[in-house]
């Protein structure tokens, strides 16, 4: 038995996410996540909480510090008890440049900030639950406001586990010290994983006094596969898109060094700088393809993902399968079954 859940991607606003719900629960898969792009991530999970009964229901991620501690923990509170306890907070800091120029909030040392915002948000949770006074004093936040007229009270289920995005060795330690599972970007390999990730996550594990088994391990895939070697090379060229515009900026760039290509960050940050868009797939290789996803036939996937995945990942989805073969509903469900530790 294969040890995964398979996990899926809502479309992006209420009622695009209600139905999709619907139609992804009865497919089969594990999990739904909902993101931050052009709509809110909390929102779009209200009618799958209230309309879906098995999905783990999560974000995937939200921008933590486009709020505040205590807004993230109330829409994660509310989130929980509307889901009879199925919902995972997914968070992640995203880069400077968004924080200040499109949120207009403050940057300010994030991987300690968002260290301490795990921290805040499990204080104000214990204390609803418990029915005390919260009292973060911390660095960055502080909550220390009780007035019962502002204040949530218990529900009735366990709090929401909190999964954080990590890159970088000091975010993944906080997965390991104060989170509950780490949303490993879609630019990855399994090399990265194992010699960067891991490392630091078991280093924030041994600081808090719990194991591996103690923290879940999410993982996206990107796919270039098809039937036909037309179809195959159709998804390599997105992949190549999708990692020349990660690769670009500078947050990933330790992911091409994992591998030996130091120059390639540069040369596609300049392409981008110089507004040359078309020209930035270029400089990502065929071989680079092949370390990023997997590739080939549609039939061989599922064996290949389970040669990468198998003992590093606990929940996996699929970046770009709606862009493949695995469009279809019915080998949606065949790799569902292939693959879902629940089947």
């Amino acid at each position: 038995m294969s040890p995964f859940k398979v996990d899926v991607v809502l479309p992006p606003g209420v009622e695009p996410a209600r139905q999709a719900a619907k139609t992804f629960e009865a497919t089969g898969y594990d999990g739904l996540y909902t993101v931050e792009t052009t709509n809110d991530p909390f929102l779009d999970l209200a009618f799958p909480a209230l309309e879906t009964t098995k999905p783990m229901l999560g974000n995937n991620l939200a921008i933590a510090f486009a709020r505040s501690p205590y807004v993230t923990a109330v829409l994660a509170w509310n989130l929980q008890q509307a889901s009879k306890g199925r919902y995972c907070l997914g968070l992640g800091t995203q880069v400077k440049g968004h924080i200040e120029r499109r949120f207009g909030m403050s940057w300010d040392s994030p991987g300690p900030k968002f260290r301490e915002y795990v921290a805040c948000l499990k204080e104000l949770w214990s204390a609803w639950q418990e029915r005390r006074p919260a009292a973060h004093r911390g660095k960055f936040y502080n909550s220390t406001v009780n007035n019962p007229f502002f204040t949530p009270g218990p529900i009735s289920y366990p709090a929401p586990k909190v999964f954080i995005a990590a890159i970088n060795e000091y975010n993944a330690e906080t997965v390991g010290f104060n989170a509950d599972g780490i949303l490993i970007h879609p630019l990855h390999s399994p090399k990265y994983i194992d010699d960067v990730l891991m490392p630091a996550i078991n280093k924030g594990l041994a600081k808090s006094g719990r194991t591996r088994d103690d923290i879940t391990i999410v993982c996206p895939i990107f796919l270039a596969v098809g039937d036909t070697d037309e179809q195959a090379a159709s998804a390599a060229s997105f992949v190549k898109q999708q990692a020349a515009f990660y690769g670009s900026t500078r947050s990933y760039r330790r992911i091409f060094e994992t591998h030996g290509w130091d120059e390639t960050p540069p040369r596609l940050h300049e392409r981008m700088s110089k507004g040359d868009m078309a020209g930035m797939p270029s400089e990502i290789t065929d071989e680079m393809v092949e370390v990023f996803a997997i590739t080939g036939r549609t039939d061989d996937a599922v064996d290949e993902i389970k040669r990468r995945y198998e003992g590093r990942a606990d929940r996996i989805y699929f970046y770009n399968a709606f862009a493949t073969p695995f469009a279809d509903e019915g080998r949606q469900r065949e790799l569902i079954a292939s693959l879902s530790s629940s089947s």
